[in-house]
């Protein structure tokens, strides 16, 4: 990789009806991996499992021109108040299918079948890429480490996501 790496501009959303700052690993580990692989964090949040409210963020995310990446954990699970997925999934102009099936297969290796229980997501936005991942500091790291430094690294090859919303480029790259 010869060329620079484009740094991306990065929104972190926590789902959790407990966590607060002091008690966020997971949005704490996507903090800290995307600025140590040089990308800029344009802003942190934390909210209830509730589908408006996560609608309503990631939403004004996606319409913000300063944001190329949004970034989610937590609320992807079965139980009554994981809704990440309905409430994301109906702003995406195109869902990003392999995401899941690639995070479940890393996943696999790690926490075994309970990995069928995540439904982690992916997609483009009003040339925005969004990433819904599961809540646990772990599926974070797995995420992140396996499929998304990578794929928001400019210079990844044969294709990668950042591309696709860095504004000169507009295309795989």
């Amino acid at each position: 990789m010869s060329e620079e790496m484009v740094p991306l501009s990065v929104a972190v959303l926590t789902v959790s009806d407990t966590r607060t700052e002091d008690t966020d690993r997971s949005g704490q580990a996507l903090v800290e991996r995307l600025t140590a692989a040089g990308h800029r964090l344009a802003d942190k949040r934390i909210v209830p499992d509730d589908v408006y409210r996560i609608r309503a963020v990631v939403a004004d995310w996606i319409a913000a021109p300063e944001v190329q990446v949004v970034l989610t954990t937590g609320g992807t699970g079965f139980t009554g108040r994981d809704s990440t997925p309905e409430a994301v999934s109906v702003l995406l102009d195109k869902r990003i299918e392999g995401f899941g099936e690639l995070f479940r297969q890393l996943s696999w290796q790690e926490i075994g079948s309970s990995t069928v229980q995540s439904r982690c997501l992916g997609g483009l936005a009003n040339a925005t890429v969004v990433f819904c991942l599961p809540g646990t500091t772990g599926a974070c790291r797995t995420g992140w480490d396996g499929i998304l430094a990578e794929q928001l690294d400019s210079r990844h090859r044969p294709c990668n996501f950042a591309n696709l919303v860095i504004p000169e480029r507009g295309q795989h790259g």
